[in-house]
């Protein structure tokens, strides 16, 4: 059993032990239903139908039984509804709430309703001024880290809205002010009513979420793609839902989120990844770099405009003579003038190149066909197969609209700069194209080094040529880093499909990140999306936010300063007089003084993180080594590439996560034979999507310097503190 966190409060003995003994109830139900599907898995290995429909079935019943078997232990309630006498439609009822729904028998009542019912709605609305015919709504306090033992419900709270009473959760404060340990987990007990609203928006409808850190932004996106899945099970099965994240480490960390929720098999990617699936593209590997200027034009948005001249530069007429396919004695002739029409016809209706050609191919067999109907009557099938195999007829075809490949394209771009200058001719100016240019051109596509940014021109050139597949919803967070050609891609892959779309604009630290969320809307094809702005924090303590905010004047982002809820948390500015010796701005009289703050921090409970410039990383571990304090580095086990990190990134249960109201992770406990460190070093380009119950933030200014969008990064660094803040300092503050 895990440890009991003390309940607020007396809690009547009688209510505590029925609703355990309840939970006892649900658990028994619970093992009684994961054992039933895996009995109705075999029972329809003997179905009779058809093979597809038995196929189907199979699919759809062992996908059920494997969802069960594998969610996550815990508590399987987290509040009840009692409804008053009289309700239209549920009167005098009472129902828990929890993650799944629990049942003894599926025609029986439920033992516990899914929070994304209609009728959990209630719980998350209510209140004493609108209580929604709710009489009483009830909070569970659960042992911090409990698996499920009914033992460790220790406490509970109810709210008598049919009497106008309400309450501060003091179940709830506990939550959000607890640090948080391993993966990611849900926030389907605390959603709060503005999130409530997204969350349930309908599936038709693109949201996008301008969310400042600590209020909830990708709570929302993910628990929005569970709810549209409980929701619409048939149409997003189907085609899928895709949640996009800004980089691998974050998406281990969110993933046990929607499993959580009883929702499996959701594909969890980024953009490069996502890239890199068409099947066009033959999975090409990262292997160049681009310098500044070259990354910059390629994630332009002019670039489309380029690559489709390029692509389409290959369709021509020019020099092309009459087609002459024999049958048999006859000889059929269409003359250049009825061919170079079909093209211009083709191109005009800017379909797909690869389906362009076959169209071309197609209306030249339909003029050979009508010849040849014309003399002796109908064509049979197996001549127009024929006609359309005919060397000549391919040949023609190869040489009006030849067939291409992605990589072709874009090498001879790149490679070549009389192919650049007249497919940018208008678009981009000379120094644009020398800077595409590659140094060495190779002696092909095949042997070609890619960069990460070529990847989204070959994504571009492969959606002009055929269509990607398309999901049912597309869940896209940190959408203020994207460049307007990766909005494309993503695009590309929700043409009828809807979006939520989640983000912070003072957090835009690529060179291409968003000015406006009507510039980023419009590149993803959804220029009408309502933009949702939510400023209330409730993870990032108020000082830190005051000081965040002052920041924030300084960015040329258009936000509304934040607030936040919480009134505890400190900050403390630590200025040191430079001793100007040879070590740096890490040596010296500055390091003493992060040393300092690492060892009061380490006096506290929770996770210590320490961001430095860049170049100052390896450093700084080196100073507190030689203190003695164990800490770990970017790659160590709890750094954000290590094993166990991070665990609490602004995306999900950190400031800006899904255990939105509630808030966020700590980095890493960890596992394994040694315990992890509990400070971590690492550079500020990697503190995005991260969150420590300490942070110590050294020379601000060099952090600023670094980079162009230092000030945007710097904001990144000060609201990754979830507790205290030390921001450690030598040169005047930025803010």
């Amino acid at each position: 059993m895990t440890p009991p966190d003390p309940a607020p409060g007396p809690v009547p003995a009688a209510a505590l032990a029925a609703e355990r003994a309840h939970h006892d109830t649900c658990r028994a139900a619970l093992a009684a239903m994961v054992e039933g599907a895996g009995e109705q898995v075999v029972v329809s290995e003997d179905v009779s139908a058809s093979g597809a429909d038995a196929e189907v079935l199979g699919y759809r019943l062992r996908s059920r039984a494997k969802a069960l078997r594998e969610l996550p232990e815990g508590p399987l309630f987290f509040g009840r509804l009692d409804f008053a006498a009289g309700h239209p439609d549920h009167s005098g009822q009472s129902y828990h709430v929890g993650r799944l729904r629990i049942t003894e028998a599926p025609t029986a009542p439920p033992l516990v309703v899914d929070w994304r019912a209609p009728v959990s709605r209630a719980f998350y609305r209510a209140s004493a001024r609108d209580p929604q015919g709710v009489a009483v709504r009830r909070r569970f306090g659960w042992a911090p880290g409990s698996r499920g033992d009914s033992a460790d419900l220790t406490g509970l709270e109810d709210e008598h809205l049919g009497r106008g009473k309400s309450r501060t959760s003091d179940i709830v404060a506990r939550e959000i002010e607890r640090p948080r340990i391993g993966p990611m987990r849900d926030i389907a007990a605390t959603i709060q009513p503005e999130q409530d609203d997204l969350v349930r928006a309908a599936l038709d409808t693109t949201v996008c979420v301008q969310g400042a850190p600590g209020t909830g932004k990708t709570a929302v996106g993910l628990h929005r793609a569970a709810y549209l899945l409980y929701t619409h099970p048939r149409r997003l099965t189907r085609k899928g839902l895709l949640i996009l994240g800004p980089n691998r480490t974050f998406l281990s960390y969110i993933a046990e989120v929607l499993p959580a929720l009883g929702e499996s098999g959701v594909r969890q990617s980024t953009v490069a990844e996502e890239i890199a699936r068409h099947p066009l593209t033959g999975r090409p590997e990262v292997r160049a770099e681009d310098g500044g200027p070259a990354a910059r034009v390629k994630h332009d948005a002019r670039m489309a405009r380029v690559l489709r001249r390029a692509l389409y530069a290959r369709v021509s007429t020019e020099g092309v003579g009459p087609l002459v396919v024999a049958d048999g004695s006859y000889r059929w002739r269409v003359p250049a003038g009825a061919l170079a029409r079909i093209v211009t016809d083709v191109r005009a209706e800017r379909v797909p190149y690869a389906i362009g050609r076959e169209r071309v191919r197609t209306r030249a067999v339909r003029l050979l066909q009508e010849q040849a109907e014309r003399r002796s009557g109908p064509r049979p099938a197996s001549w127009v197969r024929r006609t359309e195999r005919a060397h000549a007829l391919s040949a023609y075809v190869d040489a009006v609209w030849p067939a291409v490949r992605p990589e072709q394209v874009v090498a001879a771009l790149l490679a070549d700069p009389a192919v650049l200058a007249r497919a940018a001719d208008g678009l981009l100016d000379a120094g644009e194209q020398r800077a595409l240019l590659w140094a060495r051109p190779p002696r092909s596509y095949r042997t070609a080094r890619w960069s990460a940014a070529d990847l989204v021109l070959l994504d571009e050139v492969a959606g002009l040529i055929e269509h990607p597949e398309g999901y049912g919803h597309i869940v896209v967070d940190e959408a203020q880093d994207l460049s307007p050609m990766e909005c494309r891609a993503i695009a590309r892959r929700a043409p009828y499909a809807s979006l939520t779309v989640l983000g912070d604009l003072a957090q835009g630290t690529t060179p291409w990140a968003a000015g406006t969320w009507s510039e980023l809307l419009a590149h993803l094809g959804r220029p009408q999306a309502p933009v949702v702005r939510l400023i209330t924090g409730f993870r990032v303590p108020r000082a830190v936010v005051e000081l965040s905010n002052r920041l924030l004047a300084r960015l040329d982002a258009d936000v509304p300063p934040a607030r936040s809820l919480r009134g505890d948390g400190e900050l403390r500015l630590r200025e040191v007089v430079a001793d100007g010796t040879a070590d740096g701005p890490v040596g010296g009289a500055l390091t003493a003084a992060v040393v300092a703050a690492v060892r009061d921090a380490l006096a506290r409970e929770g996770s210590v993180g320490v961001i430095t410039a860049d170049a100052e990383t390896g450093r700084t571990l080196a100073a507190l080594a030689a203190a003695g304090i164990p800490a770990a580095g970017p790659d160590g086990p709890n750094g954000p590439n290590g094993p166990n990190g991070p665990n609490g990134p602004d995306g999900p249960d950190g400031p800006d996560g899904p255990d939105g109201p509630d808030g966020g992770g700590s980095p890493g406990s960890g596992s394994g034979p040694r315990p992890p460190a509990r400070v971590t070093v690492l550079p500020a380009g990697l503190a995005k999507g991260l969150e420590y119950d300490h942070v110590v933030a050294v020379e601000p200014a060099a952090i600023a310097e670094a980079e162009g969008r230092g000030l945007n990064r710097l904001y990144v660094v000060l609201t990754r503190a979830v507790s205290r803040l030390d921001v450690v300092h030598a040169r005047p503050l930025p803010f």
